[in-house]
Formats: structure tokens, C-alpha cells, sequence
């Protein structure tokens, strides 16, 4: 093996991620001891407001943040050793993840529903992939879309995910009419529960407030939310025609992450006020099309020179991010 081979085999290994956990957890413990404030989440849920944060303490807040956005990461490994969306073996899709988190330390300091509803579709992916041409899949839609339901309640970003997983199991061919009425019933049994129980009543549902882009003031972590997302649709097109041309279980597979991707974008620059809540699925879904890029191009051995730049951006972003007033 060549030494350029090495290295770019280098990325793909466990070494290469254990580096890039430390520096997410480090740059974390920075954050917190430089004083960066969290990422301002001002959305509301359908139901309930969030004011203040999930959690109290501001260094258990940091931390309970960091380990579930590796648990994020690991679960995403977990899942393409089942299901195999990206083909090749590789751990680079969950350093690539830590790697961009590590870009915004503001993300870091502070555990907020964008870590909740990244950690929610990485778990509800598992039931989603498993339910290919399964045509008893009623159990896991109810279960992916009641998820989806009583996420909206807290935070209305929530919303998205109905839309991606009504194509994400159509594409999966497990969207009859028994799919569809599991669905309706995952979707409404949340608010019976709640509306049952007396803790809401119907004239309580509060509707979105979103915010257009165009009115938005772009400050530095927007800028590079807007970069990444960029990034991240500009990767997709090109793996799109490679993608194509796998084995159909495969295909369906990445299209929904790139569907998903595409819907994260639009939610995100809709409501730009709400980056804390998009960002960390929006990382972890282009942080995948790091990772297919990388690897459905082996036959260009200076992919590695990309990955570098990469890295050396993040670091950079992150170092950026924590200087400045």
C-alpha cells in the first residue's frame, strides 16, 4: 500500500475518529471555560414553550450535549453495519460529524432540542431502513411518527421530519393504506394523550412563526451553517450519480438521507432564528456526504488533500469561534 493510500485509509479508521472525539470534547471544555453563550433557540412547540434551558446547570447542560451528539455519531456507525449505506467500510461519517459540532463551540455549551431531534432521527432511521418492502411495518411508522408528534409539541422543528419520513417509506415501498392509518394514529395519538389527560386544551396549539431569510442578520454561525449547507447539497449532486447506480435497497437508502438533507436546508433557511435546533442534524446528514464523497472516489489518490483542508477549516472555524467577542 502506498503512502498516500495509507492516508487516506487513515481517515476511513477508528484512529482517525478517537482524534477527532477528543478535539469535540475539548473544544467544548474551551468553550465553556472561554464563557462562549449557547446558540439561541427561540422556537416554540405546537403545545409547550421552552424558555428556559433543558437543564439547569450549565457545565451538566454541556456535557449531557456532548454525549449525545456522540451517541449521534456512534448510533450512525451502528447503523450502516446493519444496513450498509455507505458501502465502504468507514468511520469517517461520525468524524466528520464531531468535526463540524467543533466548527460552532456555541452549539457545544448547551443541551437544546437541535441535540434532541438530531439524536430522535439517527434512533428512528433503525425502524425507517428496517421496513424496506416490509409490508408489516405498521408497528415501526406509528412509532417513528408518535416520535415525530410529540417532538413538535416542544419545538415545531419537529415538523420536518413528517414530510421526509412520508417519502423515506413511501421510497421503501411500506406506505399502504394500514401504513397510512399507522401513520395518522403516530401522528395524532401524542395530542389525544395530552388533550386526555387535561394538561392542554385544543384552543392551546400554538402555529409556527417563521422567519424569511432575506430579513436575517447573518452572523458568524450562520455563515457557517450556510457554507456547510452548501457544501453539503454540492456533495450530495455528485454522489447522487454514483448512488444511482447501487443495488435498489442501497439507492433508496441514500436518497432519503439526501432528501432529508434537502428538507433540513429549507427548514433552516426558513426559519433561520432556530439554527440551535437545525444545526446538529444538518452536520450529521453532510458529515454522510463527506463520507460517501470520500469514499466512492478510491481511485483518485489525492482525495486525502481534501480531507486536510477539511479538517484544517473546522479547526479553524472553531478556533474563530472561540476568540472572538
Amino acid at each position: 500500500m502506498t503512502t498516500r493510500e495509507h492516508i487516506n485509509e487513515y481517515f476511513n479508521g477508528r484512529s482517525f475518529m478517537v482524534l477527532c472525539t477528543v478535539m469535540l470534547v475539548a473544544v467544548a471544555a474551551l468553550a465553556m471555560s472561554f464563557g462562549v453563550k449557547p446558540l439561541a433557540d427561540k422556537g416554540n412547540g405546537l403545545l409547550f414553550s421552552l424558555e428556559t434551558p433543558l437543564i439547569g446547570d450549565k457545565v451538566l447542560s454541556a456535557t449531557v450535549n456532548v454525549i449525545c451528539l456522540l451517541a449521534s455519531g456512534f448510533i450512525m456507525l451502528a447503523l450502516n453495519k446493519v444496513f450498509t449505506f455507505v458501502r465502504t467500510m468507514t468511520r469517517l461519517f461520525a468524524s466528520a460529524f464531531f468535526l463540524l459540532m467543533m466548527a460552532t463551540p456555541a452549539a457545544l455549551v448547551s443541551f437544546n432540542m437541535g441535540t434532541v431531534m438530531c439524536l430522535i432521527t439517527a434512533v428512528t432511521m433503525m425502524p425507517l431502513f428496517a421496513s424496506f418492502q416490509d409490508r408489516h411495518a405498521q408497528r415501526s411508522i406509528f412509532l417513528v411518527f408518535a416520535l415525530a408528534a410529540t417532538g413538535a409539541m416542544f419545538h415545531y422543528g419537529f415538523l420536518m421530519l413528517i414530510p421526509a419520513y412520508i417519502i423515506g417509506f413511501a421510497n421503501m415501498r411500506a406506505l399502504d393504506a394500514k401504513d397510512i392509518i399507522a401513520m395518522l394514529l403516530g401522528l395524532l395519538t401524542p395530542f389525544w394523550i395530552v388533550l386526555g389527560l387535561g394538561i392542554i386544551n385544543p384552543f392551546d396549539i400554538a402555529l409556527p412563526q417563521w422567519h424569511l431569510l432575506g430579513k436575517a442578520h447573518v452572523d458568524l454561525p450562520l455563515a457557517i451553517a450556510a457554507a456547510t449547507a452548501v457544501g453539503g447539497i454540492t456533495l450530495a449532486v455528485m454522489n447522487l450519480f454514483t448512488i444511482l447506480k447501487y443495488r435498489v435497497q442501497t439507492r433508496v437508502y441514500n436518497i432519503f438521507l439526501m432528501v432529508l438533507l434537502v428538507i433540513t436546508v429549507i427548514a433552516l433557511g426558513v426559519d433561520y432564528h432556530d439554527l440551535a435546533v437545525f444545526l446538529p442534524l444538518l452536520n450529521l446528514l453532510v458529515a454522510l456526504q463527506v463520507a460517501q464523497a470520500h469514499t466512492l472516489r478510491s481511485s483518485f489518490g489525492h482525495r486525502y488533500v481534501f480531507m486536510i483542508l477539511f479538517v484544517v477549516a473546522c479547526i479553524a472555524v472553531a478556533a474563530v469561534n472561540l476568540v472572538r467577542p
